[in-house]
């Protein structure tokens, strides 16, 4: 996906909330942190489990399965039992709607 692809209105979310939606085939949950928008494949690494039923911690999602964290921000692992990060997905907003695409 090399396009921006529209997902949703900007509106759809307040701090705090995520959303989970469908990118070209993909699972991606968007959440609205107090500092913007952020992406990731909705899959935690660990075992290919959901991630965004997961609890929110700060920047944080902890894995609902096994307690992995991940990074919001970044996708980065912060602790076992997952040691490969989440695919991010570039965020932008344009008119009032969330875009999303693969990072480069």
């Amino acid at each position: 996906m090399t396009d921006w692809i529209d997902v949703a209105s900007e509106d759809a979310l307040t701090v705090g909330d995520h959303l989970v939606v469908d990118v070209e085939g993909v699972e991606v949950v968007i959440f609205k942190l107090e500092d913007g928008f952020y992406a990731l494949e909705d899959v935690c690494p660990h075992d290919g489990a959901e991630i965004a039923s997961g609890h929110i911690e700060g920047d944080e999602i902890v894995c609902p399965r096994h307690g992995a964290r991940f990074c919001i921000k970044t996708g980065e692992v912060k602790c076992a039992p997952a040691y490969e990060n989440i695919e991010m997905f570039a965020v932008k907003l344009e008119e009032g709607r969330i875009k999303l695409r693969e990072l480069d």
